[in-house]
């Protein structure tokens, strides 16, 4: 039983490793894009003065598709290293980290208002 939790543990600490190594970018769509914008903009202000973190964001150049207008987020290694150990996503449903921390950053930014759909690109 131990031995099981070691390696759950050590699984864990890999998937975490990977996630802060890489930068996570989150892909965001929707119909009203300067008003979401604004929203998410100001949200991710928000959680990274809640983080402490300085540069813990970028947000892309958007492109438009079938009415639809998407743009990336990327977090910074920083900020994903403090959402993480903060525990924050305590709350976030998902079998992988990766997936707990989009559900986690799509019920901020809904709760912040925002109307936007997200998706994990790269991890």
């Amino acid at each position: 039983m131990a031995k099981l939790a070691e390696c759950q543990n050590a699984s864990l600490k890999n998937q975490i490793h990977r996630i802060v190594q890489m930068k996570p970018l989150f892909q965001l769509s929707t119909r009203r894009y300067d008003e979401e914008l604004a929203l998410v903009k100001k949200a991710m202000g928000d959680l990274e003065s809640n983080c402490k973190v300085k540069d813990g964001f970028q947000i892309k150049e958007p492109f438009e598709k079938a009415g639809w207008t998407f743009f990336n987020l990327e977090l910074s290694a920083e900020m994903v290293s403090v959402i993480e150990n903060s525990g924050m996503m305590e709350n976030a449903g998902g079998f992988s980290i990766s997936e707990q921390l989009k559900n986690f950053l799509g019920h901020f930014l809904e709760s912040k208002g925002s109307n936007v759909r997200i998706t994990k690109t790269a991890y």
